[in-house]
């Protein structure tokens, strides 16, 4: 059953949780957020004051605020992490540097208004957001104590099972030797580059070629989820020493299918980082809230500094590393394409018109061209093709989506639902946080970090991965106890503890 915030285990977790927010803290990182990793972007040679310009200041200040407060919150918002870390690297500082020198990566340019315009529609999906997230805290303290658990906490308290575990296991070994030994170069593409892998599988006409990406994560994905679930599937109330052999004899193994399905040569930079992250947040003692900042401030940090330069293995023909400014990478390095997409986006919206029935595109993506010949498009690739590019592999933030869905009505809809829904899965992963083994330690990081991938889009382009990567784990789960009220009253309980391996204190 649900069980209240003070009545499991963590003594030193639940000091932390007391703790009110520090305002020197919040004052330090609003300091740094938003006065002076701004201001370093802003020393760049040709900066031009426009109306644009300081409406982006204040986006930049948003995120910056928001996130500083995600920073120092009593408790760990992994959601909420997830959102204004993307929405203030990829929608404040990286536009920020675009807007002040004119420059962006790709040729398209815009009128100062579609600028403008452009800039009004990030900041009303971040203030829809926020009104969403303040929305679901307003109702939460209204309902506390009283309020029946509902299908988001009984879909999150369910735990792993450890025979479906194993039948995971036991599949995603099966299905790597089948893929695998179906390319020409076996495991040699797997260290050599994502194209490469795209080589090694491609198939001659489109829906074979969508067949093949799809494929390839569902090798992915089940082996994350089969190397987590060993990692954290919880003690068995009868014991666990057949569990204790069989996970001893498949850890190793899932390691090694990890170590080839999973590394940062063939995989895109954001997954293999949701893989690592969520490993990382995995260990409890991580997801305590001291320990979360400082982890936090230096993944913002890499971010920053190395992200740029990870896409060393996206070709086989690799070029030098040149390392330059912040700004120059925000102004000239593709990987920062989203504000422009938006831009794009609404010179497109303004010839085109909008378009409801795309939104069905993303939830009906697996349903074939060849039943469906209207099927909405690619968002990034048809603003690709509408900007003339040849290259088409591009983003297409989810603002930029919901606008050329019904405009800013969407925009502030599905802002406002993605804030509400954001922040009642940070606080049912908050009162269930000493469950181990529930889908709200594994799945909410999970989801937190590929949040990104999400956010950025093209939504049609991500819905297969992101629905494996929530599916794979309900089906290896099973539902709790269920509680007649959430959260429940006080009940003093023994902590659930992980299977064990000796030598290893319980945890791996």
């Amino acid at each position: 059953m649900f069980q209240p915030e003070n009545s499991l285990g963590g003594e030193v977790g639940m000091q932390d949780d007391a703790r009110v927010r520090s305002v020197a803290a919040v004052f330090l990182w609003a300091v740094v957020l938003t006065l002076l990793l701004p201001g370093l972007i802003l020393q760049s040679d040709g900066v031009r004051l426009t109306p644009a310009l300081a409406l982006q200041g204040v986006v930049v200040a948003h995120t910056g605020g928001a996130l500083a407060r995600v920073l120092t919150a009593p408790t760990v918002r992994f959601v909420a992490f997830g959102f204004w870390v993307f929405a203030y690297i990829w929608l404040g500082l990286a536009p920020l540097a675009m807007v002040a020198t004119d420059t962006y990566p790709w040729p398209y340019r815009t009128s100062e208004q579609t600028t403008f315009e452009a800039v009004a529609v990030v900041e009303l999906g971040l203030l829809a957001y926020s009104a969403g997230t303040a929305l679901a805290a307003r109702r939460r303290q209204d309902r506390a104590g009283t309020a029946p658990p509902g299908p988001l906490e009984r879909v999150l308290s369910r735990r792993v099972a450890p025979w479906r575990l194993l039948t995971l296991c036991g599949l995603a070994l099966a299905f790597t030797f089948l893929l695998i030994s179906r390319q020409p170069s076996r495991l040699s593409a797997y260290f050599t580059s994502r194209q490469a892998i795209s080589e090694a599988g491609a198939m001659e006409n489109a829906q074979d070629a969508f067949l093949q990406v799809l494929l390839t994560w569902s090798l992915s994905v089940p082996a994350f989820w089969a190397l987590l679930g060993l990692l954290r599937v919880p003690r068995a109330p009868a014991g666990d020493r057949w569990l204790r052999g069989v996970r001893w004899l498949l850890l190793p193994v899932l390691l090694a299918l990890n170590a080839v399905v999973n590394n940062p040569i063939s995989k895109p930079r954001f997954w293999v980082g949701t893989v690592l992250l969520t490993l990382l947040f995995s260990v409890p003692r991580l997801c305590r809230p001291r320990a979360f900042r400082a982890t936090a401030a230096a993944l913002i940090a890499a971010l920053l500094v190395v992200f740029p330069y990870s896409d060393y293995f996206r070709y086989s023909d690799r070029e030098d590393v040149s390392v330059v400014s912040l700004a120059d990478q925000f102004t000239t390095n593709g990987d920062y394409d989203a504000f422009q997409q938006v831009l794009t986006g609404v010179d497109y919206a303004r010839e085109h018109g909008f378009s409801p029935k795309d939104a069905l595109g993303p939830p009906l993506f697996m349903v074939p061209r060849s039943l469906w010949p209207d099927k909405p498009r690619d968002t990034g690739i048809e603003l690709a093709r509408y900007a003339g590019y040849e290259f088409l592999n591009l983003s297409a933030p989810l603002w930029i989506e919901s606008y050329l869905w019904a405009g800013p009505f969407a925009v502030a809809v599905v802002f406002c639902l993605l804030g509400a829904v954001g922040r009642r899965v940070d606080d049912v992963r908050h009162l269930l946080r000493d469950r181990p083994g529930t889908l709200a330690a594994l799945l909410v990081p999970a989801f937190a970090f590929y949040q990104m991938v999400f956010l950025r889009g093209s939504l049609l382009g991500i819905a297969g991965p992101l629905t494996l990567l929530v599916a794979v784990p309900l089906l290896i789960s099973t539902r709790t106890a269920r509680a007649t009220r959430f959260p429940a009253p006080a009940v003093p309980t023994a902590p659930i503890r992980h299977a064990s391996i000796p030598g290893t204190g319980g945890h791996l």
